[in-house]
Protein backbone atom coordinates (compact mmCIF):
# COMPACT_ATOMS: atom_id res chain seq x y z
CA UNK A 1 0.00 0.00 0.00
CA UNK A 2 1.21 3.73 -0.55
CA UNK A 3 0.58 6.78 0.31
CA UNK A 4 2.44 10.39 0.33
CA UNK A 5 4.16 12.65 2.64
CA UNK A 6 1.73 16.22 2.94
CA UNK A 7 2.93 19.18 2.66
CA UNK A 8 3.04 19.96 6.53
CA UNK A 9 4.91 16.38 6.77
CA UNK A 10 2.13 14.28 7.75
CA UNK A 11 2.70 10.46 6.80
CA UNK A 12 -0.70 9.85 5.00
CA UNK A 13 -2.55 6.92 3.44
CA UNK A 14 -5.69 6.64 1.84
CA UNK A 15 -8.57 4.29 2.93
CA UNK A 16 -11.24 2.77 1.42
CA UNK A 17 -14.12 2.71 3.17
CA UNK A 18 -18.02 1.99 2.87
CA UNK A 19 -21.29 2.05 4.88
CA UNK A 20 -21.96 -1.14 4.00
CA UNK A 21 -20.53 -4.48 2.43
CA UNK A 22 -21.05 -4.11 -0.94
CA UNK A 23 -21.55 0.02 -0.84
CA UNK A 24 -18.79 1.85 -3.41
CA UNK A 25 -15.84 2.44 -1.44
CA UNK A 26 -15.18 5.99 -0.71
CA UNK A 27 -10.99 6.88 -0.27
CA UNK A 28 -10.62 8.71 3.17
CA UNK A 29 -6.81 10.48 3.28
CA UNK A 30 -5.78 9.31 6.86
CA UNK A 31 -2.71 10.56 8.51
CA UNK A 32 -0.84 7.83 10.26
CA UNK A 33 -0.40 8.11 14.01
CA UNK A 34 1.46 5.76 15.46
CA UNK A 35 0.64 7.14 19.17
CA UNK A 36 -2.54 6.41 18.36
CA UNK A 37 -3.07 2.92 19.53
CA UNK A 38 -7.03 2.36 18.09
CA UNK A 39 -7.74 1.54 14.32
CA UNK A 40 -9.66 4.35 12.62
CA UNK A 41 -11.00 7.36 13.54
CA UNK A 42 -13.01 10.12 11.20
CA UNK A 43 -13.95 13.60 11.67
CA UNK A 44 -17.62 13.78 12.63
CA UNK A 45 -18.15 15.80 9.62
CA UNK A 46 -16.68 13.19 7.35
CA UNK A 47 -19.01 10.50 9.08
CA UNK A 48 -22.03 11.72 8.05
CA UNK A 49 -20.73 12.66 4.33
CA UNK A 50 -19.65 8.84 4.23
CA UNK A 51 -23.29 7.96 5.78
CA UNK A 52 -21.89 5.34 8.23
CA UNK A 53 -24.35 4.24 10.72
CA UNK A 54 -23.99 5.18 15.16
CA UNK A 55 -23.18 1.92 16.41
CA UNK A 56 -22.41 2.65 20.38
CA UNK A 57 -19.62 4.39 22.47
CA UNK A 58 -15.78 3.58 23.93
CA UNK A 59 -13.95 5.64 26.04
CA UNK A 60 -11.09 7.67 25.08
CA UNK A 61 -7.75 8.69 26.22
CA UNK A 62 -6.58 11.79 24.09
CA UNK A 63 -2.76 12.54 23.61
CA UNK A 64 -2.88 15.24 26.06
CA UNK A 65 -4.24 12.66 29.24
CA UNK A 66 -7.96 13.75 28.79
CA UNK A 67 -10.71 10.69 29.12
CA UNK A 68 -13.42 11.21 26.52
CA UNK A 69 -16.56 8.96 25.71
CA UNK A 70 -16.04 8.64 21.45
CA UNK A 71 -19.34 7.68 19.26
CA UNK A 72 -18.71 4.55 16.99
CA UNK A 73 -20.03 3.71 13.30
CA UNK A 74 -20.28 0.72 11.27
CA UNK A 75 -17.82 1.03 8.60
CA UNK A 76 -16.25 -1.63 6.12
CA UNK A 77 -12.36 -1.11 5.44
CA UNK A 78 -10.61 -2.80 2.42
CA UNK A 79 -7.41 -3.67 3.64
CA UNK A 80 -4.86 -5.78 1.56
CA UNK A 81 -6.92 -7.43 -0.09
CA UNK A 82 -9.74 -7.82 2.18
CA UNK A 83 -13.06 -6.09 2.83
CA UNK A 84 -13.14 -5.89 7.24
CA UNK A 85 -16.10 -4.57 8.73
CA UNK A 86 -15.19 -2.36 12.01
CA UNK A 87 -16.18 0.42 14.15
CA UNK A 88 -14.33 3.93 13.81
CA UNK A 89 -14.70 6.47 15.94
CA UNK A 90 -16.04 10.42 15.70
CA UNK A 91 -13.55 12.31 16.44
CA UNK A 92 -14.07 16.12 16.35
CA UNK A 93 -10.37 16.28 15.00
CA UNK A 94 -9.33 17.46 11.76
CA UNK A 95 -8.20 14.95 9.90
CA UNK A 96 -8.80 11.29 10.28
CA UNK A 97 -6.75 9.33 11.89
CA UNK A 98 -5.15 5.44 10.93
CA UNK A 99 -4.07 4.11 14.70
CA UNK A 100 -1.43 0.91 15.16
CA UNK A 101 -4.66 -1.60 15.19
CA UNK A 102 -3.71 -1.33 11.17
CA UNK A 103 -0.24 -1.38 11.13
CA UNK A 104 0.06 -4.01 13.33
CA UNK A 105 1.90 -7.21 11.28
CA UNK A 106 3.05 -4.80 8.20
CA UNK A 107 6.30 -2.84 7.81
CA UNK A 108 5.89 0.81 7.69
CA UNK A 109 8.24 2.82 5.71
CA UNK A 110 8.36 6.99 5.57
CA UNK A 111 10.45 8.95 3.25
CA UNK A 112 10.33 12.37 4.08
CA UNK A 113 12.73 13.41 1.58
CA UNK A 114 11.16 11.55 -1.68
CA UNK A 115 7.61 12.63 0.62
CA UNK A 116 6.65 8.56 -0.28
CA UNK A 117 5.00 6.73 2.50
CA UNK A 118 4.97 2.54 2.05
CA UNK A 119 3.17 -0.35 3.91
CA UNK A 120 4.30 -3.77 3.50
Amino acid sequence: MKGFVGDRLRALLRVPVSASPDGSRTDVVAWIDTAFNGGLAIPRKQVVELGLVKESSAEAILADGRSVELETFACFVDWFGNSYETQVAASDGEYPLLGTIFLDGHRLDIHYAAKTVELT
